[in-house]
């Protein structure tokens, strides 16, 4: 078992900056990796950036390229997503999941994903 914890989120206007947290806990192993997904109402969880825990490989999609940073910190197994210039369109609830199969590529769909975390929301004001 694998339990993940979102922390970070909240209400910014437009061009402001957050950082979400994702601490990891159980049975992690070096050979997985962690996602952020985002979901708004009545659709399906997309994938926004993921990272594989022993190198650091990263992906991200294409509209939060040059915002969001993800990152890790091996100490503190816990994942870091810093979301810079944030517009209205990133609003949503941001979940992390773990993926604890091969770790690369980085997997983009959300029922590859093992584990999720329950979730924290992020709006983004105009």
């Amino acid at each position: 078992q694998v339990q993940l914890v979102e922390s970070g989120g909240g209400s910014v206007q437009a061009g402001g900056s957050l950082r979400l947290s994702c601490a990891a806990s159980g049975r992690t192993r070096s050979g997985y990796a962690v996602g952020w997904f985002r979901q708004t109402p009545g659709k399906e969880r997309d994938f926004v950036a993921g990272i594989t825990w022993s190198v650091g490989r990263t992906s991200y999609t294409d509209s939060v390229k040059g915002r969001f940073t993800i990152s890790r910190d091996n100490a503190k197994t816990t994942v870091y997503l810093q979301m810079n210039s944030l517009k209205p369109e990133d609003t949503g609830v941001y979940y992390c999941a773990a993926d604890l199969g091969r770790s690369y590529p980085l997997k983009k769909n959300s029922y590859e994903y093992d584990y999720w975390g329950q979730g924290t929301q992020v709006t983004v004001s105009s």
